[in-house]
């Protein structure tokens, strides 16, 4: 008989800092914004994040050199095109399905995850973002309790 191995749940450790952001912009103009407010350098990853064949999520990173931490932007919506043909009113008009990195905060535009060993920032970084004009609100999340952490694994 076969052994079968499992890896704990425990096995990931969550040793990060996320922000929820929200707001209107493209995820290029926010990266540039936030480029701006909190003299970061975000710059677009040339791989996406492919969650399954057909979703992907675009990511912009930035290596802070000064904390040797890793901060991420990624959006939390992801629009496929449906290829299903219908009989209705629009339906030479394409439609569109979204879906979302973190299902349970669907109404989250795009997150801030920041990687670094000790991250006592967290409270002025979202007081700076919050002080962007383009940003409805901003806050932190507690990561131990969301369910698909294994989405923010990259």
């Amino acid at each position: 008989m076969a052994a079968i191995l499992k890896i704990s749940d425990d096995f990931y450790e969550d040793t990060f800092t996320l922000i929820a952001l929200h707001s209107s912009l493209e995820d290029f103009a926010l990266a540039y914004r936030l480029n701006l407010f909190l003299k970061s350098n975000f710059k677009r990853c040339r791989l996406d994040l492919d969650i399954s064949q057909n979703i992907s999520f675009p990511i912009f990173e930035w290596k802070n050199l000064d904390t040797d931490g890793y901060w991420t932007l990624i959006a939390n919506h992801s629009f496929t095109q449906d290829n299903t043909v219908q009989e209705s009113l629009f339906q030479n008009e394409p439609s569109y399905t979204a879906h979302f990195l973190l299902p349970e905060y669907k109404d989250v535009d795009y997150f801030l995850k920041i990687e670094e060993d000790n991250v006592k920032t967290e409270k002025p970084i979202v007081e700076a973002v919050l002080k962007m004009p383009e940003i409805v609100t901003a806050y932190s999340i507690q990561t131990n309790t969301i369910k698909s952490i294994n989405n923010l694994i990259y």
